[in-house]
């Protein structure tokens, strides 16, 4: 395997909703996602990241469908850098996209891309809004960030159960992954990770349409949760080691939807200070 390349394993939501199998549930969460009424599941063209390129980048879900270039990734830790993250995948895209197409972005002729739209479905602990909104311009510095000539935009949705319930209600998949996360999480500590997983899938009620898949594909369901959650737990130490003051100060500028102040945070110590000292947390 080349220098700085890894295997690649998908999360539980990839494999969910960017499985060719079930196009769609795809479908399904664009429609949810964009207040749309698609019907043709064979309109939804995947197009993820699933080759491992340099230094592992991958993306979780992207498809094309009605001219639109769809990324969609999940979060369990919130992470300020999704629009840095988001334009990286993005240019991956649009460059296996016009290759695919036989397009030259050296023509002198416009080349028609198709319209990026970027959302992050979080379901980590942390409070955060039912949907948010994070910019890469809140990355750069204050007074230089309305002349920048780049900006991305990512829609912050929060799945947690009980959380963003039009959202749930229009896309049964969904609401039915954020089933399987809060029963997993709810009996992880009496019953030991795997168990709780096992249990989940066992007392998934009958009328899921994602039971029959879930049980069909138990082995990899447990492998793919066994992998987030100590990914999960790997997140947490690192907050035990100085990074929960951070989180928390986070947590709080997000229940205030201060969303320009968590980018700055996240990037500039000194404001930093100033915002453990305005929350008393110094």
């Amino acid at each position: 395997m080349p220098s700085g390349q890894k295997e690649y394993r998908d999360r539980l939501f990839s494999f969910m909703f960017g499985n060719e199998e079930h196009r769609d549930w795809t479908l399904s969460l664009y429609n949810a996602v964009n207040g749309s009424n698609y019907t043709d599941p064979d309109q939804i063209n995947i197009t993820t990241i699933r080759q491992v390129l340099y230094l592992g980048m991958h993306n979780d879900v992207s498809f094309m469908i009605a001219g639109e270039m769809n990324m969609y990734e999940q979060q369990s830790t919130y992470n300020p850098n999704m629009p840095l993250r988001m334009l990286q995948y993005a240019g991956s895209l649009y460059e296996k996209d016009i290759t695919l197409r036989g397009k030259n972005k050296y023509s002198k002729s416009l080349v028609a891309l198709p319209v990026p739209k970027l959302v992050v479905f979080y379901n980590g602990t942390a409070e955060t809004p039912d949907e948010t909104v994070l910019r890469l311009k809140d990355a750069f510095p204050a007074e230089k960030r309305e002349d920048a000539d780049i900006d991305v935009r990512v829609r912050l949705v929060n799945i947690n159960r009980g959380r963003s319930p039009r959202l749930m209600e229009a896309c049964r998949p969904l609401d039915e992954y954020a089933w399987i996360v809060a029963r997993v999480r709810a009996s992880e500590a009496r019953d030991g990770l795997e168990t709780a997983i096992d249990r989940a899938i066992d007392d998934m009620p009958g009328d899921f349409v994602t039971k029959p898949f879930m049980e069909a594909h138990r082995a990899e369901v447990k492998t793919m949760l066994l992998t987030e959650y100590n990914e999960e737990r790997q997140m947490e130490l690192f907050k035990e080691e100085g990074q929960d003051m951070l989180g928390a100060l986070i947590t709080k500028l997000l229940s205030q939807n201060r969303n320009d102040d968590v980018a700055r945070v996240a990037s500039d110590p000194t404001y930093r200070k100033k915002m453990f000292e305005e929350f008393q947390m110094a």
